[in-house]
């Protein structure tokens, strides 16, 4: 076992012992005024059933933080195995929706089709937290697919899937 002090010259010691989590893969997507945005990420979880909350978090050096942080609502995507291109298009880049299909969501928010689930939030609150901030949102529309599929999984910098033993 590798042990060490996490400090700032310490960051690729403490992504690489992060990184030995595995999580699942989201779009978040929101509608500004510039039109659809989106944005990978890897810190979406549950955090209450009652009232209907979860929580994702933002790099506050992101260009697009400032457009999630003060956003009214958004949509978060859980993404299947297969949609491995769409989370690497955008974390690169969140203007260019041409190659994915999307309405606009009961929030407004861009909704991506064939993704396993869809939760549309309203903002409950944004805290900061170091370098990123933390967006807590309200589910006030859900959808999941009826057929079982794989989700898409992070781990140690890789996209994959889960097998089970």
């Amino acid at each position: 076992m590798h042990s060490f002090v996490p400090d700032p010259a310490r960051t690729t010691d403490l992504r690489r012992a992060l990184g030995q989590f595995g999580t699942g893969v989201a779009l978040m997507t929101v509608q500004t005024a510039d039109g659809p945005m989106g944005m990978t990420a890897n810190s979406f979880s549950s955090v209450s059933l009652d009232p209907p909350l979860v929580l994702w978090s933002a790099a506050r050096t992101s260009k697009r933080h400032d457009a999630y942080a003060g956003a009214a609502s958004f949509c978060i995507h859980v993404l299947s195995a297969e949609q491995m291109e769409v989370a690497k298009h955008f974390a690169a880049q969140g203007h260019d929706f041409a190659p994915y299909p999307f309405e606009a969501g009961p929030n407004g928010a861009p909704t991506l089709h064939g993704c396993l689930a869809t939760f549309h939030c309203d903002t409950y609150a944004v805290h900061a937290a170091g370098d990123h901030s933390i967006i807590l949102g309200q589910i006030t529309s859900a959808a999941i697919q009826p057929e079982e599929r794989d989700g898409l999984l992070f781990k140690r910098g890789r996209f994959g899937r889960f097998t089970p033993d």
